[in-house]
């Protein structure tokens, strides 16, 4: 008699899985409590502020930034104010390098214990012999997993090492940050997974040729992820910045054609952002260039394209320069009403009044759409020295003594701007 191996097909849907003497059995969710563990603050209250509170007992945290951001350096600085022992596992640099650094920021301790290997086994072994209270990993694209045939920084490399150093970290309830190289998109390099296998994902943005950096959580298991910290790179490494707006202002130079300033919001944090625009007539037969530094593309795009048909601006054949002064990047959409203002602001040489500001979003039938919280835009503005603020037509009454002034469309903008 012939088999037909069905009876022995575990894989088959109907066929029974083999369980764990582990398992948890099902929990009612009314009996289930909030506690996820106490957070312990870094020591740096700009990072504890998009923690919400610190690191969490037994939870991985990825880092992801650009080469040269300044990842690394905050990391150092967040091991030195960790109020127990670290494990700094610095796979690109040599532990000379890393003690160069901590001079400089100031930033040596006896119980940072510095590792600078790439093999999985030897982490692990440090571990068991410092029992550290924090584990750094800088960064997991180069650590190695022995087992593993493929090249440091491979799907399958980056996966195994992250898997076994979370599973290790929980187990032993230590906190763990992982860095993560980035894309020329800004995404994290390597697998997917990555982001799922931790509990936090921190974005470290920002142009390494100024010295704002921004730090925002694009997932917290044990917060919101609508915050924001900012610092400034200096000599003595990041410090935090208390008013970020007030910097951004700070080499601002009013009557300027092309300048508009927008009340923006990062994650619940209400920032005052100058928007440049810079625009010449595209010469003859070539075709007009769209350049944009810290604002979305495709958006000025659809901006110039507005202009061109709801306003009878003339953007068709003009050369377009966009930029969100200070180096930070902005993608929400209560960008849109100031970005075009200070376009149309460029081609007619002529500049905004210096005390106004301007938010909202720009639909593509040249229409104004409300955004989320102008009431604190307004706020911010007002404290910022601001009197009067272009905004959409349902925007609620401010509680501050400002002036708002309420438009329908992008052309009763321009209006109100003094620019028709």
């Amino acid at each position: 008699m012939i088999s037909t191996g069905l009876a022995a097909d575990t894989s088959s849907p109907s066929a029974p899985r083999p369980s764990s003497a582990d398992a948890r059995p099902p929990v009612a969710l009314d009996d289930t409590t909030t506690d996820v563990g106490t957070a312990q603050p870094t020591g740096i209250a700009e990072l504890d502020h998009v923690l919400s509170g610190g690191f969490v007992d037994g939870s991985v945290t990825l880092l992801g930034g650009e080469p040269g951001i300044g990842k690394s350096t905050l990391l150092l600085q967040a091991a030195h104010k960790w109020s127990g022992s670290v494990l700094y596992v610095c796979a690109e640099e040599s532990v000379q390098q890393v003690r160069q650094r901590a001079e400089r920021l100031g930033a040596i301790r006896s119980d940072v214990w510095l590792l600078a290997e790439h093999g999985l086994g030897e982490i692990a072994d440090a571990i068991e012999s410092t029992q550290p209270s924090l584990i750094i990993v800088d960064s997991i694209q180069m650590i190695s997993d022995p087992v593993v045939t493929s090249a440091p920084g491979s799907v399958a490399q980056v996966r195994a090492c992250a898997q076994f150093l979370v599973n290790l970290a929980k187990r032993r309830s230590i906190p763990l940050v992982l860095v993560g190289h980035v894309t020329k998109e800004g995404d994290l390099a390597g697998p997917r997974v990555l982001e799922h296998l931790v509990d936090t994902v921190l974005s470290f943005e920002g142009d390494r040729h100024h010295s704002l950096r921004l730090v925002r959580a694009v997932k917290h298991r044990f917060g919101s992820t609508n915050e924001l910290s900012v610092f400034e790179m200096t000599s003595d490494g990041l410090v935090g910045v208390a008013d970020p707006s007030q910097l951004l202002l700070a080499d601002r130079k009013p009557q300027v054609p092309g300048s508009a300033v927008v009340p923006t919001l990062e994650g619940r944090r209400p920032l005052i952002v100058e928007l440049q625009a810079l625009t010449s007539v595209a010469p003859p037969g070539v075709p007009a260039r769209r350049t944009a530094q810290g604002v979305d593309q495709s958006r000025l795009a659809m901006l110039l394209a507005v202009l061109a048909r709801h306003c009878d601006v003339p953007t068709t054949a003009t050369d377009v320069y966009a930029s969100a002064v200070g180096g930070v990047r902005i993608a929400e959409p209560g960008l849109d009403l100031a970005l075009s203002l200070a376009i149309a602001s460029s081609i007619v040489d002529r500049p905004l009044p210096p005390d106004l500001a301007v938010f909202g979003e720009v639909g593509l039938g040249g229409e104004v759409r409300q955004v989320a919280q102008p009431d604190r835009r307004f706020s911010e503005a007002h404290r910022l020295g601001f009197t009067r603020v272009i905004a959409p037509l349902r925007s609620p009454e401010p509680i501050d003594s400002i002036e708002i002034i309420r438009v329908s469309g992008v052309s009763e903008a321009l209006e109100a701007a003094g620019l028709l």
